[in-house]
């Protein structure tokens, strides 16, 4: 039987999967509509997502409900260069294959086969990354180029000008926060736009539940679990392995919102009409796809995480190494995007 983790995971997906297809909530989306209609809504909500993540976060870390200071995004030590072009390979990745991670496994709900092969790949090639042909590279690299500052938070940096660790930690979460949520309702057609502002909430809300449900509902002393969220690259990775393997593995938190996030997405669509079976129209559309989902499980498992993983879940800890990742993701997305406004043909689908 799964335990407290899986479940609250897949219950977590599940929410996820459903929230993302009625709202279309995507970083790639809000970047597109900003870039090329003018229009700030998927972005503003984004930001709102963030903003709430953040708040949440930093709650339970002040309340000592949760020890983020376990998790993979504070270690002592990070190589900013290896985790600022892990961000940039994503998010140029996710402009050729239409869609990040966590958007792929939502459409594949839907009927969407393209991102079952975007899926598919991402899973491979981050355990390339991670543990294959690829990662002897990405180790080198890393020691190579890793560092062990005196500060790997903004909190943290703060404490070092004479703040109290409290002190700190309420300063930077209202000020990045309350930043976050003022630019997200500063325009009035995000105000008046019910399911934006729905997908900001939620999303949000569900990050701190991620927290909440590995660092206090599931804590189990006997069968210790790592401290996260939701995040797509590596438990993309651990799904395969789990479909291969069941028999020697258990099911993790991460595998279990993977399977969530399907099943909601899938449901929702069969509830609202929406499931369509959808293909490749050329070879060079799929080439692109096929480009674009090696090109995040790559990045991705560089950086430790996705426009999802790092952008909300990483950034929510205020970890320094987050705004790198985050900072790296944002611009492989612009480059891809203009890219694609400069070179007509590389748009179409």
């Amino acid at each position: 039987m799964p335990d407290l983790s899986a479940l609250a995971g897949f219950a977590i997906g599940l929410a996820f999967g459903g929230l993302g297809l009625l709202t279309g909530f995507c970083l790639l989306s809000g970047l597109r509509d900003w870039w090329n209609d003018n229009d700030g809504r998927k972005l503003r909500s984004f930001a709102l997502a963030l903003a709430v993540a953040i708040a949440g976060t930093q709650a339970l870390a002040v309340t000592g409900t949760v020890e983020i200071g376990k998790s993979l995004y504070l270690q002592p030590t990070f190589s900013a260069p290896l985790i600022f072009v892990g961000g940039l390979l994503f998010g140029l990745g996710m402009v050729l294959s239409n869609g990040c991670a966590a958007r792929a496994l939502v459409l594949l709900g839907k009927g969407n086969l393209r991102s079952l092969v975007v899926i598919a790949l991402i899973g491979i090639t981050a355990q390339m990354t991670l543990k294959g042909l690829l990662g002897p590279a990405r180790l080198a690299f890393m020691q190579w180029t890793q560092v062990s500052p005196d500060a790997v938070s903004v909190p943290a940096l703060l404490s070092m000008l004479g703040l109290s660790d409290l002190a700190a930690r309420v300063l930077a979460t209202g000020a990045i926060s309350g930043g976050l949520a003022i630019f997200a309702f500063s325009d009035a057609t995000f105000r008046r736009s019910l399911s934006a502002v729905i997908a900001g909430l939620g999303v949000g809300a569900l990050v701190v539940a991620g927290w909440a449900a590995t660092g206090w509902f599931a804590v189990d002393e006997f069968n210790p679990i790592p401290v996260t969220s939701l995040t797509f690259v590596a438990p993309l990775s651990d799904s395969l392995q789990y479909v291969m393997l069941s028999t020697g593995l258990s099911l993790s938190f991460g595998v279990a919102v993977v399977f969530g996030v399907l099943a909601g997405s899938f449901t929702i669509a069969l509830l609202t009409g929406r499931f369509q079976l959808e293909g490749y129209t050329s070879a060079p559309h799929m080439l692109r796809s096929v480009s674009g989902a090696m090109l995040m499980g790559i990045g991705g498992a560089m950086a430790y995480g996705c426009s999802v993983g790092q952008g909300l879940t990483g950034l929510s800890t205020l970890a320094l190494p987050s705004f790198v990742a985050a900072a790296g993701i944002l611009s492989g997305a612009a480059i891809g995007l203009r890219g694609r406004a400069v070179v007509p043909a590389l748009a179409a689908r």
